[in-house]
């Protein structure tokens, strides 16, 4: 089923056409209303009459989230913020979250390109969506809450935790589709079971997961448990959350809506652009944006892009799962975690070293992340209450930093391995460790 076929399965030539017009009034857009993309754009010798096509849109500068930190919260939107409806925001490298803007406009569109994703997996309006992403700051929940309402299905806006009220609305509503990151999805899958919950009681048939790495072995054993047919959504709250991409019902990569989106690939060393069907980091373009535009946009995932008209009828490019990242950023349990945070707390503390360890591991399919810490020596300790005051010290600190818990594990000093190269700094245990996000 297609959403929106004029769209969707429209003439490469035609789409393309469009992508000009867009990307002309988009770069004209931001050289007027944002200083730091005039400045780059300066720098260059460009000016937005220079851009015509969307074959020229490799000439235009790239945008890096440290562009984003650097103009926080509102330097790089291009409308005043009378206009702007809504502000969601994501963890960034530092304190500052990542903030993105919207006008009605801009959700507007987010709910079209989330009603077209819910369309490829087969949802429509005799449909119930239990949405199990979190709602807040975070773009995940409301993203499918609004996308999930203009197909015309019944949301159940549950959010994110509290398994059993889970289980329960699952029965008691008749949940046809599930939302929600892929790993809680399995834990979901594993509870149903040990509270001895018959497969008669679940109506699940659809799953729509993202927010996070997954493998098509973790898709079998979700499919197992739950007996559905899941689905993979990506998406950047920077672009405008999830809906991006979408796998369509052939599941031979996600659908790019173009039409908002244009897709690069780049050597992420070089930072030449790559021909279809080569392995690169994957480059975003918003073309029709309001509140806040963003121009070659780094993601820092590593897929690629085919071109080759999808079985589904639809013709707009396709990518790859995600192979992994050209950064260090760990997304665990849907949230972005850089090492670099987790360094600044422990700089701004007396009572350690900047020598740490994290250590990711799943559980009942849920992640789990501990944090070694060195003590310094100067504040060696054997009192049990010094120990624990520091460690729930630190607790307190990266939880009001990352947004969610960590295990905190104190050891003696020096006894993190050394090295004279790069800091083994992560130790990921997970079975989908690098294998994408999304």
């Amino acid at each position: 089923m297609v959403w929106n076929h004029e769209i969707e399965c429209a003439d490469r030539q035609v789409l393309q056409d469009l992508q000009s017009r867009r990307l002309k009034d988009t770069v004209q857009r931001i050289y007027d209303a944002v200083p730091a993309y005039r400045k780059k754009m300066d720098d260059l010798g460009i000016e937005p009459g220079d851009i015509k096509s969307i074959e020229q849109l490799k000439d235009l500068p790239f945008t890096n989230k440290s562009d984003l930190r650097d103009n926080y919260p509102f330097g790089l939107f291009t409308v005043p913020q009378s206009e702007v409806v809504r502000i969601h925001a994501s963890s960034g490298t530092t304190g500052k979250p990542t903030v993105v803007g919207y006008t009605q406009y801009d959700l507007d569109i987010w709910t079209e390109v989330v009603a077209r994703s819910l369309t490829m997996a087969g949802v429509h309006r005799g449909d119930t969506i239990q949405v199990a992403y979190g709602y807040g700051p975070f773009t995940g929940g409301l993203g499918l809450h609004y996308g999930a309402e203009r197909v015309g299905a019944t949301v159940i806006p549950i959010s994110t935790g509290n398994t059993q009220k889970q289980l329960q609305f699952m029965t008691d509503f008749k949940s046809t589709v599930l939302a929600c990151t892929p790993s809680y999805a399995a834990h979901l899958g594993e509870s149903i079971q040990k509270n001895g919950i018959s497969p008669d009681e679940i109506n699940l048939r659809i799953g729509i997961f993202g927010a996070e790495p997954w493998t098509n072995e973790m898709r079998a054993q979700i499919e197992g448990l739950l007996d559905i047919k899941s689905y993979d959504i990506y998406g950047l709250s920077e672009i405008i959350g999830p809906g991006v991409s979408m796998e369509c019902e052939c599941q031979c990569g996600s659908h790019i809506f173009e039409d908002h989106f244009v897709p690069e690939i780049i050597d992420p060393d070089t930072l030449e652009v790559l021909p279809y069907g080569e392995l690169g980091e994957l480059v975003f373009t918003t073309i029709s944006k309001e509140a806040m535009p963003l121009i070659r946009y780094r993601t820092r995932d590593l897929t690629r892009l085919h071109i080759d008209k999808c079985d589904c009828g639809r013709t707009m490019v396709r990518m790859d799962k995600c192979m992994g990242r050209s950064d260090d950023m760990l997304i665990i349990r849907g949230v972005n975690v850089f090492p670099s945070q987790i360094e600044s707390v422990l700089l701004e503390m007396e009572e350690t070293s900047p020598h740490y360890q994290i250590v990711i591991d799943r559980e009942r399919n849920l992640d789990i992340m501990e944090i070694r810490v060195e003590l310094n020596e100067k504040f060696r300790t054997d009192s049990i209450r010094e120990l624990e005051a520091i460690r729930r010290r630190i607790d307190h600190n990266i939880k009001s930093i990352l947004g969610i818990g960590a295990s905190i594990k104190l050891v003696e000093p020096h006894s993190i391995e050394r090295s004279e190269g790069k800091a083994k700094r992560i130790i990921d245990n997970r079975l989908c460790c690098n294998s994408g996000k999304i």
